[in-house]
């Protein structure tokens, strides 16, 4: 991979935390790029700091539109699933994972764009806080104070998870398809956090729960209902940024995205993006697959 194609993946592994959209995070990185044919300087020596600067501030000025679409957005807002993506290799690997959460990035939308910013830069990439004051127009103090109020906002939201392992997650998540298929409610309730949430984005364009579910009884509920409705649905189990998910497809087109995040052995999350705007980069499923154990058909 030659050194442009890296410093494109990092940018993009910024923009998408600061954006929570891969479209707006490629038009970010895009724009960036061609700033950087235009109006570089001639004797650059630092290319990456540079384009990272320029993303980052292009990132800011979007943020503003996007909170005002986002707030008239039609129910629940989840960000652009990423299917098969991982950047561990741009930086240090927990903090790279835990930023990319659905739990952290909806708290991220809570914040303003320059704390957001300033979180983003400084705890997740590691920028000091000298660089990241003419990223965000502040004192170094201040981006410190931003930062910190963000990391109080993050912890406080979205605490950490009691990981599972990669097996693990494969037997409880088995379990649990199984359970929903067959419309098992005793089964499934000890699978799930007393605190369980089930997030869905439709967008407005595709039916789907307007506001998030909570609790084990209404979201196993929910989710039996889901599956009904859904009879012949195929679930391919796939790599999304932050964590395990699954692919939805019918007749080999992708309509769905499920993350589910666990603690501790037990499913504290259900992130489902159905919104068709959302799932362009997912794609075709390319190949047959059998849908096993993991089907919705039991």
């Amino acid at each position: 991979m030659d050194d442009w194609s890296k410093h494109r993946r990092y940018l993009f592994a910024v923009a998408y935390r600061l954006l929570g959209s891969a479209t707006d995070a490629e038009d970010a990185v895009q724009e960036a790029f061609v700033r950087l044919r235009t109006s570089a300087p001639v004797d650059l020596e630092h290319p990456r700091a540079w384009l990272t600067t320029v993303t980052s501030r292009i990132c800011l000025d979007m943020l503003g539109s996007a909170r005002a679409r986002r707030e008239t957005y039609i129910g629940t807002w989840l960000p652009e699933p990423l299917a098969g993506y991982d950047d561990s290799d741009l930086g240090e690997a927990t903090a790279l994972r835990e930023s990319v959460r659905t739990a952290v990035l909806l708290v991220l939308e809570s914040l303003t764009p320059a704390e957001r910013v300033a979180f983003v830069l400084h705890d997740v990439f590691g920028m000091d806080f000298d660089r990241l004051a003419t990223v965000v127009g502040r004192t170094p103090q201040a981006c410190r104070q931003l930062a910190s109020r963000a990391r109080r906002r993050v912890r406080g939201e979205a605490p950490p998870r009691v990981p599972v392992s990669a097996e693990e997650h494969r037997h409880i998540t088995a379990i649990f398809l199984k359970a929903a298929a067959d419309g098992d409610l005793a089964e499934l309730l000890p699978l799930l956090d007393p605190q369980v949430v089930l997030r869905s984005d439709g967008g407005g364009e595709v039916l789907a729960a307007r506001v998030p579910v909570h609790g084990p009884e209404r979201v196993a509920t929910l989710l039996a209902g889901l599956v009904r409705r859904y009879a012949g649905v195929e679930v391919r189990p796939v790599r999304l940024a932050g964590g395990e998910g699954y692919l939805l497809s019918l007749d080999t087109k992708v309509i769905g995205v499920v993350g589910i995040e666990m603690s501790a052995g037990q499913i504290t999350e259900m992130n489902l993006v159905v919104n068709p705007a959302k799932l362009q980069r997912v794609g075709l499923i390319d190949r047959p697959w059998d849908p096993g154990p993991h089907s919705w058909e039991g």
